[in-house]
């Protein structure tokens, strides 16, 4: 799939399936992709990310798991944001199921290894996005949940004061050994999936670096003088991004200037 082509869900191998979730914008993209984790034949599914509080989004999920002759037996969240947790409290009345993840239930572990039936599931603390951010591997399909650490379709933010770059980067370089281990495909929380989760992290890697040296630059520029050093930053290094993301452009700047020792 490219980035050009309209995202609806759908498969990545015989163990995830995104149902997306009816709320797409600028900083959703698409919408919040529920992944549905299931083995042919097993009895267990887990899902990740139930999303917005939309009775029709989780009947859909609900109903996909019932094609699959399955049970929903965990939940998972990659982090707390609301458009990955905001129907918890709907979900957990329609299943009866533990909720990890994004403050809910028993925290996720870094290394932790879960596994239910065949389904395998390998837990990696990548925080940076939020200092709360979980992804999930699937070794025995290749398949690299991101969350919002690492999207379908353009960059993520890193929103200080929750947001870190430093740890962020340090997450990328984690996934990016993960997924280069053997190719490997990529499930993010929103927008696309990709064949070449470390051809795209690797991309993310590249794009922070080139960011930061246009920060650097921002601020020798005499950005380092103004009464809102962020916002200056912003108009002058995300003057080509539409203005309905410049707040988020700039809790992003804001983590970079942290990085770099600038207050922000």
């Amino acid at each position: 799939m490219t980035t050009e082509e309209v995202w609806r869900g759908g498969s990545l191998g015989d163990q995830a399936h995104a149902v997306l979730a009816p709320n797409p914008g600028p900083m959703t993209l698409d919408g919040t992709n529920t992944w549905v984790l299931h083995v042919p034949g097993g009895d267990s599914a887990v899902v990740v990310d139930p999303g917005p509080l939309d009775e029709g989004h989780l009947q859909a999920v609900l109903r996909y798991v019932d094609g699959l002759g399955a049970r929903v037996a965990l939940t998972l969240v990659t982090h707390w944001h609301h458009d990955h947790t905001e129907s918890l409290g709907r979900w957990a009345e329609l299943v009866d199921t533990p909720i990890r993840g994004g403050g809910n239930g028993e925290p996720l572990v870094d290394g932790e290894r879960i596994a239910l039936g065949s389904l395998r599931i390998h837990v990696l603390a990548t925080p940076g996005h939020t200092a709360d951010s979980m992804s999930f591997h699937l070794p025995d399909a290749d398949v690299l949940i991101t969350g919002d650490t690492v999207l379908g379709r353009g960059t993520t933010v890193v929103a200080h004061p929750d947001g870190a770059l430093g740890p962020y980067l340090e997450s990328l370089e984690k996934l990016h050994a993960v997924a280069s281990a053997r190719p490997t495909g990529l499930a993010p929380a929103h927008g696309p999936t990709h064949a070449d989760a470390a051809s795209v992290i690797a991309a993310y890697q590249q794009h922070r670096l080139e960011r930061l040296e246009q920060v650097r630059a921002a601020l020798a520029a005499g950005d380092a003088d103004a009464a809102d050093v962020a916002q200056a930053v912003v108009e002058r290094v995300y003057a080509d991004v539409p203005r309905d993301v410049w707040p988020a452009a700039k809790a992003s700047v804001r983590a970079q200037l942290e990085y770099l020792g600038t207050t922000p």
